[in-house]
Order: C-alpha cells, then structure tokens, then sequence
C-alpha cells in the first residue's frame, strides 16, 4: 500500500537496509511500510570498503519507485567521516568518502546527503567550524547535482552545529552555498533545547530568520528517551518519548514539511506501525 488521498503532499519513510539486493531491497522494504520516500547508507558506518554502486540494481529499483509512487529518498553519509577532526588522517578520509559518495549518489540519481557536521574532539567549536567549511571547499566544485544536507545535532559530546546559528556559520564560510542544505532531527533539536514541542512554528521562524526555509530540505522524525534539553542523542520509538506522539504528528503534518522528504530513525522495528500512526491510518503505536 502507497500513501494516497489527503497525505500525497506528505513524503514520509524510514531509514531502510541495502543489503544484499541494495536499492532494491531498499524500494521493497518502503513499499512494506506502505511509505513514498525512503533513506539508505550505501556503505557500512564500520568501515572497509564501500560496496560498488553499479550493483545496487539501479535501473530495477528506480523502476520500482516509479511503480509505487517513492519520491526523493535520501542517502546519510557514514558517521566516521568528520571534516572536523584535528587529526589530518582522519580528516582526509572524510574527504575522501564525501566526494567519494556524492558520485554514487549521483550515479543513482538522488538529490540529497545528510552528513553530521562533526566533532571538534577537544580542539573547540570555531576550530571545527573552520574545519568542516575548509573541507567542504576543497569537495565542492559547484557543479555537483545534489545538496549536502548539514543535520542540525544534540548537543552531545564534542559534536558541532547543534544551534541553528552554528549551522548558518558553517554554511557562511563555503564557497558553493547553492550546494548546501540543512537537514533537521525533532529528537536533536528538542535535546538541544528548541522547543519543537510546544513551538514548532517558533521554531521555524528561527530556522527562517538565521538559515532560511529556502535550504530545509529534510527532516529526521524521531522522539527522544532523554527529557527537553538534555544534550543527549538517544531516538525513541514515536509516543515512546518526551516529544509524544501528538507532538511528532502536528510536525510531521505541518505545511512547511510537506513535499520533503521525512525519515524515521526510530529502534525496535515499529516503522509501519509509526507511519500509519502519523498518517491517522487508525493504527496506534505502543
């Protein structure tokens, strides 16, 4: 079952497996969960080497896609890459896989790579915003097809871009800003203190005076186990968490998300039972 009637201008999936098959393991997988939009990682967040992309059954699964009405999904970058890192080794593979993966991801024909900033490692903030600018100058030639979408984080650790200003920062010091977008995460930015809660459309209209809605191109839907302002990144399953499940369906319907795409990085498995929740599919998650 594909989403259809009143929701079509809602893009809603989750974050779903590659393995074996690739991009079409992934297409079979979302249209289980009755979803129009999906997220994968094409390679292991391990390490090793990437999978070659030519054999994710490209041409099957896009066909697919088309079949069932799946609309822009969206590829997230390993979490080993950190542009931020002091430590030249480190940094350089970062480099290496981002513009690695922009070319797979161009190869499949999405439109968008969330990345995490990075993580200063006791070197500070404006270090690692230096950092994280300069390697997406030396990546970027302008002439790339997709975005690179900078997910806002929670506070947590050594991470960066967690504020909305950190972000528009990071974004200021790159060349080829045209490329860059911000991907956000409802269990981040409650964690980090925005209210998303109680004010979603405060919060957007931050978003828009620092940022602007022009570059929110994807949203992480996820509740959080840790309580408002935590600085903690811990997902919960939607109704599970301090957001609650009312608050993640207002967002997840309000108009300025409508058209992007929306991923669920929930545990334990609940991702149909989640997206008919938040679609009002008279399915309530436990």
């Amino acid at each position: 079952m594909t989403l259809k009637g009143e929701h079509d201008d809602i893009l809603l999936g989750a974050n779903v497996s590659v393995a074996k098959t690739g991009l079409l393991a992934a297409v079979e997988e979302t249209i289980s969960y009755g979803a129009n939009t999906f997220m994968i990682y094409t390679r292991s967040n391990r390490g090793g080497k990437a999978r070659p992309i030519e054999n994710f059954n490209r041409e099957k699964g896009l066909e697919l896609m088309k079949e069932h009405g799946i609309v822009d999904p969206v590829v997230h970058l390993s979490y080993l890459v950190n542009l931020a890192s002091p430590k030249e080794e480190t940094r350089q593979y970062g480099i290496d896989v981002l513009r690695e993966e922009i070319a797979r991801v161009e190869y499949l024909g999405f439109r968008y790579i969330v990345m995490h900033p990075g993580s200063h490692v006791g070197e500070g903030e404006e270090f690692a915003v230096k950092q994280i600018a300069d390697g997406l100058n030396e990546i970027l030639t302008g002439d790339e097809k997709l975005y690179i979408c900078l997910e806002t984080m929670a506070g947590d650790g050594s991470k960066v871009g967690n504020s909305l200003e950190q972000i528009a920062d990071i974004i200021s010091r790159v060349k080829h800003q045209e490329r860059l977008a911000v991907c956000i995460d409802t269990c981040h930015n409650y964690s980090f203190g925005y209210d998303v809660v109680n004010d979603f459309d405060g919060f957007l209209e931050e978003f828009d005076r620092v940022i602007g809605l022009d570059r929110l191109k994807v949203a992480h839907i996820n509740d959080s186990k840790n309580p408002f302002d935590a600085k903690k990144d811990r997902h919960a399953n939607v109704g599970d968490g301090s957001l609650g499940g009312e608050a993640i369906k207002r967002i997840v319907h309000h108009p300025q998300l409508r058209g992007i795409p929306q991923i669920l990085e929930t545990p334990s498995g609940k991702y149909k039972a989640e997206i008919d929740f938040l679609l009002d599919r008279n399915v309530e998650t436990n």
